[in-house]
């Protein structure tokens, strides 16, 4: 009978077991989100003004003449933007939203590839289909396809933007975070990194780029002053829908603006630690580990203390949350995985019971998730410092043996966050 064990018990590791259950299950998760969530739509549609601004530009009309007092989509991009955005209207509204929706998905395929390689792994690894399925579980990813956002290239140029600034192509690492600026700056906390690790070529093209597609967009819109005029002070409002941030929420729930100010200094204050400690202690020794988790910081904290933060922008976390493959990484603790949790649930949290609070978790949890996340993060780094220092490392030397003998202290387990968020 032991010699039917091979044959009755086949043997099958978890790196093959993994991909077995997730491709397919990934596969038409990614079906479903396009074919049927995309095309269908909701409430909500972010191309109808992008295609009437990419239309207007092309047949010169004017396109920043929106009424910002309504609650609808408006188009907010420059006109370097509408210039990338306008071949768009070359066909009808519905063959281009569908077609939008395709290359969006495309280049979410490539962002889950690349964040794969990025980390070392390769495509028949159980990596990539586990990434692919995070990103199609979210709602990031679902609402950016339903309501037909730009995200999905954002994301792609982010990828490629550190992926060649890590392997020290300047200057093509500026062409695709220059792009994304050219149409939605939201990855403008990022051109940070280059500058604290030196690398003065990629800062340059980032900024070049859009510049020189400025120039040729300006003067082939009729209206781009308006733009100046009244779309950047609309921008810097802190709009009470659809809006996540510390500002946006607190103002949505009518918080007093001390305490709204007092919560944007303490997630900046967060924030400016969490990035010395990351460029001190990883920047020499662990590139990738310091990349990932800084954009992170640097983007996660762009999105409280804002004044737009809307929740689909947290697929830009992304490679945050795959850090955890890392030795190190400051998301090895449940409440960083609670935080994810909270900013990039496709649940939905109302109810017919319970009415008042499931509204008020339905709109804060985003605002919490990145809370929390950020929180994580920074107690997480915050316990490794005063660890160090206590042991007399933080600086990098040793501090001489003490004379008289007493029992060593026991490290904080940084990896355990219910010990280490209890100190």
């Amino acid at each position: 009978m032991a010699n039917l064990d091979r044959y009755l018990y086949p043997q099958m590791s978890a790196q093959r077991i993994i991909p077995m259950i997730l491709w397919p299950v990934s596969l038409l998760m990614v079906v479903h989100r396009s074919v049927f969530l995309g095309v269908n739509g909701d409430r909500t549609d972010d191309f109808k003004p992008v295609y009437a601004a990419a239309y207007n530009f092309l047949n010169n009309l004017p396109v920043y003449g929106e009424n910002y007092d309504t609650v609808d989509p408006h188009y907010l991009y420059p006109p370097s933007g509408t210039l990338l955005m306008s071949p768009v209207a070359v066909i009808d509204y519905e063959r281009a939203r569908w077609a939008f929706i395709a290359v969006s998905v495309v280049a979410l395929l490539i962002c889950a590839y690349l964040l794969t390689r990025m980390f070392g792994y390769r495509l028949n690894s159980w990596v990539m289909p586990t990434v692919l399925f995070v990103f199609f579980f979210t709602e990031s990813v679902s609402h950016t396809l339903i309501f037909t956002n730009f995200n999905s290239f954002v994301l792609l140029g982010m990828l490629a933007f550190l992926m060649l600034m890590r392997s020290r192509h300047d200057w093509w690492a500026g062409v695709p975070m220059g792009l994304t600026l050219a149409v939605k700056p939201v990855l403008a906390p990022l051109m940070l990194l280059p500058l604290l690790n030196r690398q003065w070529r990629v800062f340059a093209f980032a900024i070049i780029v859009p510049l020189v597609l400025t120039a040729v967009a300006w003067p082939l819109s009729v209206d781009a002053e308006d733009f100046i005029a009244r779309t950047v002070p609309y921008l810097g409002e802190a709009r009470d829908y659809y809006n996540s941030s510390i500002a946006g929420n607190g103002a949505y729930f009518g918080v007093d603006p001390w305490l709204i100010l007092l919560l944007r200094i303490a997630f900046v204050a967060m924030a400016a630690f969490s990035l010395w400690f990351l460029y001190r202690y990883y920047r020499t020794t662990n590139e990738l580990l310091w990349m990932t988790t800084s954009s992170g910081v640097l983007l996660c904290t762009t999105f409280l203390v804002g004044s737009l933060g809307q929740g689909y922008y947290s697929m830009l976390l992304f490679p945050l949350l795959m850090t955890v493959l890392l030795p190190g990484s400051a998301m090895r603790n449940w409440p960083a995985w609670l935080g994810v949790y909270g900013c990039m649930t496709f649940d939905s949290f109302y109810s017919e019971r319970w009415t008042s609070f499931g509204w008020m978790v339905e709109y804060n949890k985003v605002t919490y998730g990145w809370s929390l996340l950020m929180i994580a993060v920074f107690c997480s780094l915050l316990f490794r410092w005063l660890d160090m220092r206590a042991d007399g490392v933080a600086d990098g030397q040793l501090r001489p043996a003490p004379t008289t003998a007493r029992p060593a202290a026991e490290p904080r387990n940084t990896d355990d966050a219910s010990l280490s968020l209890s100190k």
